[in-house]
């Protein structure tokens, strides 16, 4: 171990060997020795050598000689020793070391004019040459072991800052490469997460399908999980690079920018601009973190993305309430200045040419007493001297985007230059004068900015431009108003002398710092030729082009022409919107600007080479065009009548249509009505049936209307049935009781009556006991019906007592027949006619309790039917109510059915005049009404 002794600066014995003999013999031990331990220790030194500095020799790094010796053996070993962390890690670092450019910070003060070399670009070539290096780095990422895995992080991450496209396409190529990369962002450990955020920064630079393949990991979730984690803009570090790499993912990339939109991810940024009432003493590292996430919104909102992309993350940022935070922050006090311009430029881009967006930015107010409008208060920083240059410009750029297809803030913006909306009090300073007064101000940067931003409030709006004509100004005291026009070309030709100066300023031989101007000039006069109709005889177009021809030169004036298109500013400025000037001297030309030189260009060329016939015949064609011009504007002055009636036919069957959904809905309500009164009428006749149907459980069923029903019918016959039999009953019993009484009186007369003779006693007896007899006998077999209808037949009077007519015919007989009165006189005894008339009449008194009995129980009949007959008369009686009540509202129903019918059918007509088609129901009506006919006679059926 002398060697290593002598590399870590201990004590030696003899001569001290080389640094290259010692990286040598190192080297032989990673790949001879069958040790793993003392592999361990030569990777060990070899990772020491290729990091620090050796002062034994003289100061030197032996990065170049381990990493020309070593790095093939340390590829062998992450290859052959991946079940020892320790070693894998120690050759991970010693690459690591090996490819890194970056500096010690003891070199650093050391070599602090010297550059960094390029011997990691080379030595990542060597690396990555072949691909399985690669491969094998990323299997290694996956490892959880922290010494295996940091490592294998941060060379990747040198590797790729080193070569970056070629890694990256390698990394594309592998199976699942960058979705192993992807996992680093979940480590629990932050030095892993921090580092793998850093990998992922160089892994996603300019390289949209990788930037596609991470977005689509859930990379947007995750970092913005970090930035919610780390606390937002007064995180540390690790916020700003969570922000760059989301740049990364999002800058020039519609399809991500599309899945951050439809993910709801603006909606989580809203957070990150949430400020206080004191937003002093930021610290360094929040103004940062902030001004990365401003960039990221204007990342978003782009004016080089797709309009269609544009203006829907520009409505997402309104609806979730962003562009509201970025308007609080813009009127905070204590902002970093920095921070208030990056802030302006933002909302510039949120608010362009999305018409929500400007009209709401138009409502904001500044915190002030009185409230001002924000605009009010950004133009007055636009035209104060003492503001910084960049916010000046931001301030611009924002006046620009809120009037961008923004006809309407193009209108509110001149019509405070209008004398009729000047506030003569001058309690309120408006936009309007704050234009005015910049651009006659003594500041140069002010005109600029004012004429910059009133040119804006008349783009591509000619009733606007029309509407400045009218702008007076007061110049001094005394003298009377000028136009704004009239005031402009004052300035611009310091007196009335515009044809010397300019054509002098353009034929002069100028420097290249003049040349500029020189091209503006020949615009403006080009423009006076071009757009000349010939209404002033001293400045007519042919005589403007001969002062050119004479003093300038056609192909003079050309090339000062352009002089424009060719110079820098021109150029820079014609890149993007936002104006951007690194000083005041530069700001020349606006971007819109640079769209009307290139179109006027053309045109002015043409116009000056033409000949004076052809501006006869152009003179000609253009009044021809006057005369279809003057048709066009009459048609239009029709056209647009035609469209005023339009419009008002338009609101008008606007309000018909509202009217018309009124009475639909009164329509709907009123048939709702009806349906609920059918139901209820339904309703009614089906409780009428449960009334009836609880009335038939009684024996008692009437029907609705009141008529009554066959069982009550027949009920009733068999009442009167039951009444005629109970008064023949009480006949009968009459009359059976009169002829017992009889009998009786018989009896009693034969027993106490003195009997004269015994031959005329023994025979009036014996003819009265068979009488008796007879009678009895007749009763008994035909007379008397027992326990059913009594007596039937008729009596009559005979020998003092009442008897049947047919036991009357049967005496006569008997009394016409002497043969058989003897012989039955003779037949008979006193004794056996007595026992047999106490039988008899045992018989008839039992009879006549049986009799008794049943008359009872008729009685007990009668008194049930006359109770029931009660019963069923106050229950019609009722049921009779009832039917009157139901008849009353069902006439109330109709009457209301009839009054709805009537309001239907004139809404019917109301909707026909209107033209809604409406479906006639009366066919629908009718067969309802037939079914509910059919219900009623089934009814009546049942």
């Amino acid at each position: 171990m002398n060697f290593l002794r002598g590399v870590m600066g201990g004590p030696s014995a003899g001569p001290q060997p080389s640094g290259a003999d010692t990286i040598q013999k190192l080297c032989d031990r990673v790949a001879s020795s069958t040790l793993l331990d003392d592999r361990r220790d030569a990777v060990r030194a070899l990772k020491s050598l290729s990091k620090k500095t050796i002062r034994l020799f003289s100061k030197q790094k032996y990065r170049l000689e381990v990493g020309i010796q070593a790095m093939e053996h340390l590829i062998h070993v992450l290859q052959t020793d991946r079940s020892d962390s320790e070693i894998i890690g120690y050759a991970l670092d010693t690459l690591y070391n090996v490819i890194s450019n970056d500096l010690e910070e003891e070199e650093q003060e050391e070599n602090s004019t010297k550059q960094v070399d390029d011997l990691g670009s080379q030595f990542t070539e060597i690396f990555i040459k072949q691909q399985e290096n690669v491969t094998l780095l990323l299997t290694l990422v996956e490892e959880f072991d922290f010494h295996v895995r940091w490592p294998g992080v941060k060379l990747l991450t040198s590797l790729l800052k080193q070569q970056g496209p070629q890694v990256q396409q390698i990394i594309l190529v592998s199976p699942m490469g960058v979705s192993r990369l992807m996992d680093l962002l979940a480590d629990s450990r932050e030095v892993i997460r921090n580092d793998g955020v850093l990998l992922l920064q160089q892994l996603t630079k300019s390289n949209a399908a990788i930037q596609k393949i991470v977005a689509f990991e859930n990379a947007f979730e995750r970092l913005l999980d970090i930035i919610t984690e780390e606390g937002n803009s007064d995180g540390g570090i690790v916020v700003e690079d969570c922000l760059l790499l989301l740049q990364n993912l999002l800058k020039n990339n519609n399809s991500n920018q599309n899945f951050f939109k439809e993910g709801s991810y603006i909606q989580r940024m809203k957070p990150w601009f949430e400020v206080g009432d004191d937003n002093c003493g930021w610290s360094a590292q929040k103004v940062t973190n902030l001004h990365l996430m401003l960039q990221l919104v204007r990342v978003l909102v782009s004016p080089t993305n797709p309009p269609g992309a544009t203006s829907s993350c520009q409505k997402a940022m309104f609806h979730c309430g962003l562009l509201q935070q970025l308007c609080t922050i813009l009127m905070a006090t204590g902002v970093p200045a920095d921070i208030l311009t990056e802030t302006i430029n933002t909302v510039s881009e949120v608010i362009r040419g999305c018409q929500t967006n400007q009209d709401y930015f138009a409502s904001v107010n500044a915190p002030s007493n009185p409230p001002r409008p924000a605009i009010v208060v950004l133009l007055m920083s636009m035209v104060n001297e003492r503001q910084p240059f960049v916010l000046r410009c931001a301030v611009l750029y924002c006046f620009q985007c809120f009037l961008y297809k923004n006809q309407k803030g193009q209108g509110e913006i001149v019509s405070t230059l209008l004398p009729s909306t000047i506030d003569a009090t001058g309690n309120s300073v408006s936009a309007g004068q704050l234009l005015c007064g910049g651009l006659f101000s003594t500041d140069s940067l002010s005109n600029w900015c004012a004429a910059v931003a009133l040119a804006h409030a008349l783009q591509e709006n000619a009733t606007l431009k029309e509407q400045l004509l009218r702008v007076q100004l007061a110049t001094s005291i005394g003298n009377p108003p000028v136009s704004l026009l009239q005031q402009c070309t004052n300035i611009l030709s310091q007196g009335d002398k515009i044809d010397r100066r300019l054509t002098g300023q353009i034929a002069e031989n100028l420097g290249e710092e003049e040349q500029l101007v020189q091209g503006l000039c020949a615009l403006l006069l080009g423009i006076s030729i071009y757009y000349n109709d010939n209404s002033l005889e001293n400045y007519r177009k042919e005589k403007l082009k001969q002062l050119i021809e004479k003093r300038i030169g056609r192909e003079n004036f050309i090339e000062k022409l352009g002089f424009i298109s060719k110079h820098e500013l021109y150029s820079r400025a014609a890149q993007k919107p936002q104006p951007s000037f690194s000083s005041p001297d530069h700001m020349m030309f606006d971007h819109e600007f640079t769209k009307l030189v290139k179109e006027l260009e053309g045109v002015i060329s043409k116009a000056i080479y033409k000949s004076s016939e052809e501006d006869k015949k152009e003179e000609e064609v253009k009044k021809t065009l006057e005369q279809h011009d003057n048709i066009v504007t009459h048609y239009k002055k029709v056209i647009r009548e035609q469209d005023q009636e339009l419009e008002e036919l338009k609101q008008r069957v606007n309000t018909l249509t509202s009217q018309n959904e009124q009475l639909q809905a009164t329509v709907t309500q009123q048939v709702s009505q009806i349906q609920q009164h059918k139901d209820q009428y339904n309703l009614l006749k089906v409780q009428l049936g449960k009334d009836t149907q609880h009335h038939n459980s009684h024996g008692d069923t009437l029907q609705m209307n009141g008529i009554q029903t066959e069982e009550v019918s027949k009920l009733k016959e068999e009442l009167e049935e039951w009444k005629n039999k109970h008064e023949l009953l009480q006949g009968q019993l009459k009359e059976k009781d009169s002829v017992i009484e009889k009998l009786n009186s018989s009896q009693l007369e034969m027993g106490t009556t003195e009997q004269s003779s015994q031959t005329s006693k023994f025979g009036g007896l014996e003819h009265n006991n068979e009488l008796q007899k007879v009678n009895l006998w007749y009763f008994s077999a035909a007379g008397v019906n027992r326990g059913s209808s009594g007596w039937e037949g008729s009596f009559t009077l005979q020998g003092g007592a009442l008897v049947p007519e047919s036991v009357a015919v049967f005496n006569q007989n008997t009394a016409a027949d002497p043969m058989l009165g003897d012989s039955g006189a003779t037949a008979a005894t006193s004794s056996e006619l007595e026992g047999r008339l106490e039988q008899e009449i045992k018989e008839l008194k039992s009879e006549v309790k049986a009799l008794s009995e049943e008359k009872e129980s008729l009685k007990q009949q009668l008194d049930s039917s006359s109770s029931t007959v009660a019963i069923l008369q106050d229950e019609k009686s009722k049921l009779q109510r009832e039917v009157a009540e139901s008849k009353k509202e069902q006439d109330d129903l109709l009457v209301l059915l009839a009054d709805q019918d009537q309001k239907i059918s004139a809404l019917k007509i109301k909707l026909k005049d209107l033209g809604v088609p409406v479906e006639d129901e009366d066919d629908t009506e009718s067969g309802d009404q037939g079914d509910e006919d059919e219900d009623g006679d089934e009814e009546e059926q049942d």
